[in-house]
């Protein structure tokens, strides 16, 4: 099928074309048509897929051959577009000003962190499309600057991460403020039965369109995992990044302190880096991200929350330095390489104390992570020697020769040796929350805290672990060993696999 297939509006194509694009996604071939046809969908795919086109689409053609209704003042608000992140507004609307732009149509982004005076004078001057952050949508909605008395179709772009970042209570007083006639697009990668609940309150007959099974990690990405304790983490790091294939990597921790402390340790070794969390200004974030884009900074360490919803091409490699503590977010995270059908490799990191975290994501995804014995810092190994270490700093600094890390040993293997097990209780120092949002910074969009509700299903509601003290030792394959069984504190209950609508 191509695009003029779709019987979309002839300035829509012309844009289409204009961007080089010709054939459309899977997830954009199946959502288009019943979009246009004005049902509500229900869409289940991971990031990369092409969904905002899946949506931006049918809106813009909906829009463009309708009429508006007169409003007092400027422009109403005909379509809402609801997103977790900023980044991912921001890129959304970077969409919308793409594919419109042969359109006489008009869009605004409104999202926290920033002043709010040319939101508000966007809002007096009228828009037909608002894409937004549930908080700062809020505020202004507070102020009496925000009408939906014309609005026609309301997107909630991944579903699942506002659930994740406690935003799901927020989700519900737009979508109460909202008329009850629109039409409703509402995609997620995972259904969890939280989502599925919400889903099934909004939508009315929706056409259900699912395009890569739930809580599965694309399939041209390759996996490789390190066991390495957490001192050698950073070693390991400079180490595999002397390998001059890892042309643009995207590093994961689980706090914004780490994301800092890492950039630090690579800028030490003469690596171009830079960090994105939720500490950082807007401006700072958006700096950072197109000198990633541009290739003048070869590394972006970032957490979780502010990672949501980066498309950026060309990302070779996803490292997670630090293991999520939410198995979906591991999804999400290695689903930023092997975009639109391009190959990707991640590589993971697991310390003695994230064990737990890594039988939870195998469980996930529903295989095991090929495990890379043959490295320099593999646990049990000891310390590096200087000599080890510098070579592998040298390499680093000057492009250097491929690691032996980047080498695929191992493969298929099952991590032995037990696991620790989670406890519940307390939020650990500078460790991010089981809910998504990170434990430290201010509040606003991105990082915004859970209120009242329940944790996740399965066991997730509080913090992932508990210390298990300092025993750390090795199975013999040069993989942790479980801590004492005496220490363990009781397993979760088992997580099921979520089941479709």
């Amino acid at each position: 099928m191509t695009f003029d297939e779709l019987k979309l509006a002839e300035p829509l194509l012309r844009a289409v074309k204009a961007e080089g694009y010709t054939t459309p996604t899977p997830i954009q071939t199946q959502a288009i048509p019943p979009a246009l046809a004005g049902r509500d969908v229900l869409g289940c795919a991971q990031t990369g897929t092409g969904k905002t086109a899946a949506f931006a689409l049918p809106i813009l053609h909906r829009l463009s051959e309708g009429r508006p209704a007169p409003a007092a003042h400027g422009r109403p608000i005909r379509a809402l577009i609801l997103t977790p992140t900023r980044e991912l507004a921001s890129q959304i609307v970077e969409s919308f000003q793409a594919y419109g732009k042969f359109t006489s149509l008009t869009w605004a982004v409104i999202f926290g962190g920033v002043g709010q005076n040319a939101q508000e004078q966007a809002l007096r001057r009228g828009v037909d499309v608002l894409v937004a952050t549930p908080g700062r949508l809020l505020d202004l909605m507070s102020q009496k600057l925000v009408s939906y008395k014309a609005l026609e179709v309301f997107v909630l772009d991944e579903a699942d991460r506002m659930l994740d970042m406690g935003f799901i209570h927020d989700v519900k007083k737009v979508i109460a403020a909202i008329p009850a006639k629109r039409q409703t697009l509402f995609f997620s990668a995972t259904m969890p039965p939280e989502i599925q609940a919400l889903s099934k309150g909004i939508l009315k007959d929706p056409a259900k369109v699912e395009v890569v099974p739930q809580s599965t990690t694309a399939e041209k990405v390759e996996q490789r995992l390190y066991f390495v304790e957490r001192e050698q983490k950073r070693h390991l790091l400079v180490h595999l990044l002397g390998d001059t294939s890892i042309r643009r990597a995207l590093v994961f921790t689980r706090t914004k302190h780490g994301a800092n402390r890492v950039t630090r340790q690579l800028e030490a070794a003469r690596i171009t880096a830079e960090a994105i969390h939720g500490n950082k200004s807007q401006n700072a974030r958006e700096r950072a991200l197109d000198s990633f884009k541009d290739g003048s900074c070869r590394v972006l360490v970032a957490t979780d929350i502010a990672a949501r919803g980066i498309d950026i091409e060309g990302i070779t490699h996803v490292i997670n330095f630090d293991l999520p503590n939410i198995p979906e977010s591991y999804v999400h995270r290695i689903g930023r390489t092997g975009r639109a059908g391009a190959a990707g490799t991640a590589l993971s990191f697991c310390d003695t104390e994230e064990r737990a975290y890594l039988k939870d994501i195998e469980r996930t995804i529903r295989r095991h992570v090929p495990v890379v014995a043959d490295h320099p810092f593999r646990s049990g190994s000891g310390a590096p020697t200087p000599s080890v270490l510098g070579a592998a700093q040298g390499q680093s600094a000057q492009g250097g020769q491929r690691s032996e890390g980047g080498q695929r040993h191992g493969g298929g293997q099952r991590p032995q040796g037990g696991s620790q097990r989670r406890g519940g209780g307390g939020q650990r120092h500078g460790e991010s929350r089981r809910d998504g949002a990170e434990a430290h910074g201010p509040r606003g969009d991105g990082q915004r805290r859970r209120r009242g509700g329940r944790g996740r299903p399965g066991g997730q509601g509080g913090e992932a672990r508990q210390s298990q003290g300092q025993h750390r030792g090795t199975d013999g394959r040069g993989a942790p060993s479980a801590a004492p069984a005496s220490a363990a504190p009781r397993p979760p209950p088992a997580r099921t696999s979520p089941k479709w609508l």
